[in-house]
């Protein structure tokens, strides 16, 4: 296997989602128009929480939370792809790789544990309504919350440093619109199967422990909902729930499908565009699940909103 030293690969050049000159300025401006979306959205969204009184509870600050990974995960990709569509560079240097690798993968499994963390909470509210303020104490959902993005930096500082100990001696073509951890093996001249070998363990502790974690959740929460004899009762507990489902749905559902499978597998020219939907696409629809979708959130909006207005 080469040593990290013999790296002759100063720079990657990335491909982005497009070949044809034609399409740059659509994409420069769809993209531009989604990445301050995202901003905005979960920016406001964590503005509200913080000034509403009546939003200072456990469900809460695990959606300001989402919203810190989703600002994370599209800002450690979007910014770049931005530049590179716009100046027509494509290029990114080494160590720009390298630590756009570790904040996509930090974001990107923080979230996946986040929207497991939310799937407890809400099982707890629904299966133990009259236990939830015990069980899901403030100092106990910080730890949750720490906890999630302690580990999740660890496992992204373990898959970075083993792709810095890898060799690259071209070509330097990263066929995606960013450094993905796949794309980046796929270039590698030193032999990957060290890497691969992690990308499934911790892809099935930081992915597929989650997702179970979240299915096991729904299970019980459907028996409990099942159980409330009025159907008003059930609406109401299945609407506290249908926001944070949606999500889960459009985050998961690519993630899931993109890394947990055989290197053999890849098709990273399909693949690129996948990986638009969670790098871009779910955090900019996030907030607006949340906010269109719950009462609360809307009624402590227009709270705050009258409220500034009468000053």
């Amino acid at each position: 296997m080469h040593g990290r030293n013999e790296t002759s690969v100063t720079e990657f050049i990335l491909l982005g989602l497009s070949d044809h000159p034609d399409q740059q300025s659509i994409l420069f401006i769809s993209f531009l128009i989604i990445y301050i979306l995202a901003l905005l959205g979960n920016t406001l969204i964590m503005m509200l929480i913080a000034l509403s009184p009546q939003l200072h509870y456990p469900m809460y600050l695990f959606i300001s939370a989402l919203n810190i990974s989703d600002i994370g995960l599209t800002s450690s990709t979007a910014p770049k792809m931005l530049t590179n569509i716009y100046t027509n560079k494509k290029a990114i240097s080494y160590k720009g790789c390298i630590s756009q690798l570790y904040f996509s993968i930090f974001f990107a499994t923080a979230e996946c544990v986040l929207l497991a963390v939310m799937a407890y909470d809400r099982y707890v509210a629904i299966c133990f309504p009259l236990r939830y303020s015990v069980i899901m104490r403030s100092l106990s959902c910080l730890w949750m919350v720490g906890a999630t993005f302690l580990f999740c930096s660890l496992n992204s500082l373990l898959h970075t440093l083993l792709m810095a100990r890898l060799s690259f001696c071209g070509p330097n073509q990263i066929l995606h619109y960013f450094c993905d951890i796949a794309a980046m093996l796929k270039l590698s001249c030193s032999g990957t199967s060290t890497n691969e070998f992690i990308i499934f363990t911790e892809g099935s502790l930081f992915v597929v422990l989650p997702f179970l974690a979240v299915l096991i959740s729904y299970v019980c929460i459907v028996v409990a909902i099942l159980k409330i004899r009025s159907t008003e009762g059930r609406q109401r507990a299945f609407s506290t729930c249908s926001s944070h489902l949606t999500v889960v749905t459009l985050f998961y559902g690519t993630i899931v499908f993109m890394y947990i499978r055989p290197s053999s597998s890849y098709s990273l020219s399909q693949e690129r565009f996948m990986t638009v939907m969670y790098n871009f696409l779910a955090p900019t629809l996030n907030p607006f699940i949340y906010s269109l979708r719950n009462s609360e959130v809307k009624h402590a909006l227009r709270k705050l909103i009258s409220r500034k207005v009468l000053r």
